[in-house]
């Protein structure tokens, strides 16, 4: 087994500019191994949701910018995708504070969209799940605490539970690695307190690997031993979760170290996030 293996997910010089904006990653290397729970904190702007969209390969690096590798292969390179993209995107899920559920469906349906990578077109278009994929799909709704919402309209639900619901969706679709990019900054306390509290456990009870973005520190601090901090497109700490005290901060970040105490924590959005498709 090669040093590459043995990491889920590996960025080598990663960079990405975005026209006369400039640089979003600026040369990031990163390794995350299987099973961790990681943080990735950041001011807006720092590059965060930009980073997870270039390890699903949703954004491609710039010509001669880099890598991303999962499980050891090649998801993209210097600026080209690779031919087995689709096959790496089905064991990555990556979800938003914007659940994606579609709100005139039950939950149900809505979670066996997560097959739609493994079932045939024809089949996903009309609806027809087998019953085996149903009962998968209840499992699911079952480990996120949500079995007896399967038949509610998405619209109907909570915030927290429409996120629950979105990492059930991550689950029927087999994912190994889930990306969460601020998955608890428009939820309330409770709710986020809630959804932290399944993410660790789908870590710590099936060895799931996690990288979440995050706007807070105290639920970094909390809920991961590691946390990878960007500024400006740069990788400028990546270490234990409880390095990062009130004065670390704020010689990393300046006047930003304000923005990264208590937004999600009070329930507020400090950013919105992109729309992510599972079917690609």
């Amino acid at each position: 087994m090669s040093k590459s293996d043995q990491f889920a997910l590996e960025l080598r010089q990663a960079s990405k500019t975005f026209g006369t904006a400039g640089l979003a990653l600026d040369k990031v290397n990163l390794a995350v191994r299987p099973g961790e729970m990681v943080a990735l904190l950041g001011a807006s702007g720092s590059g965060k949701s930009t980073l997870l969209r270039c390890v699903c390969g949703l954004e491609k690096l710039d010509a001669n910018g880099g890598s991303v590798h999962l499980q050891g292969r090649t998801l993209q390179s210097d600026g080209r995708l690779s031919p087995e993209v689709r096959e790496l995107r089905q064991h990555t899920a990556l979800i938003f504070q914007q659940f994606n559920l579609v709100g005139r469906i039950s939950l149900l349906v809505n979670v066996l969209t997560g097959l739609l990578p493994h079932v045939p077109v024809w089949r996903s278009l009309l609806g027809r799940f087998t019953v085996a994929e149903r009962l998968v799909a209840l499992q699911a709704l079952d480990a996120v605490g949500l079995s007896a919402q399967a038949l509610q309209r998405a619209s109907t639900l909570s915030g927290g539970q429409q996120q629950r619901g979105a990492i059930a969706r991550a689950l029927v679709q087999g994912a190994q690695l889930l990306l969460a990019d601020e998955p608890v900054a428009s939820l309330d306390p409770e709710s986020t307190r809630m959804v932290m509290d399944l993410l660790q456990s789908l870590n710590q009870s099936r060895g799931m690997t996690l990288v979440l973005s995050l706007h807070n520190v105290d639920l970094a601090r909390k809920y991961c031993t590691r946390t990878v901090a960007l500024r400006q497109g740069r990788l400028v700490y990546d270490g234990p979760s409880s390095g990062l005290d009130p004065q670390r901060l704020k010689q990393l970040y300046g006047a930003q170290h304000q923005e990264l105490t208590g937004h999600e924590a009070l329930g507020q959005a400090p950013e919105l996030a992109q729309p992510w498709v599972v079917t690609t």
